[in-house]
């Protein structure tokens, strides 16, 4: 066998946990074979660059084997090598998520509650307004 399914393949090297998340990946752009955007049954071949798009990180991988298979995961490495750019681009983008985090990701326990806005609103001095905007007792 010397060609494979682009979502068949990924899904066989563990890119993705099924070849329904792959599809979707590949129809959104997110996959390139030699540098243009593919269909889910374009196929690949030994010796082909994929480039795949993942949480704002390009990965680039050579295929270096084909397999209709999933198996386990040092099997799955068999079938790609990663070039040094995606390694170093990978390394870069890790040590800036560690340097300066992204700020939603502070946030613990996701929107308040109607009881914690109305603790939030009497810490902040509102009182009993029941509005933002200043009062006017001018008229």
């Amino acid at each position: 066998m010397e060609r494979l399914r682009i979502d068949k393949w990924l899904w066989a090297a563990r890119f993705y946990k099924t070849r329904t998340l792959a599809s979707e990946e590949i129809d959104k752009g997110r996959v390139a074979i030699n540098g243009q955007d593919v269909k889910p049954a374009r196929e690949v071949k030994v010796g082909d660059t994929v480039a795949m798009r993942r949480e704002g990180v390009t990965r680039t991988v050579v295929v270096k084997g084909i397999s209709q298979q999933r198996g386990p995961a040092p099997a799955a490495q068999q079938l790609y090598e990663e070039t040094a750019a995606s390694v170093q681009e990978r390394a870069t983008a890790a040590e800036q998520r560690r340097i300066a985090p992204e700020p939603a990701h502070a946030i613990e326990h996701g929107r308040p509650t109607k009881r914690g806005r109305r603790d939030l609103d009497q810490a902040r001095g509102w009182g009993d307004r029941w509005s933002a905007s200043v009062d006017d007792d001018r008229k």
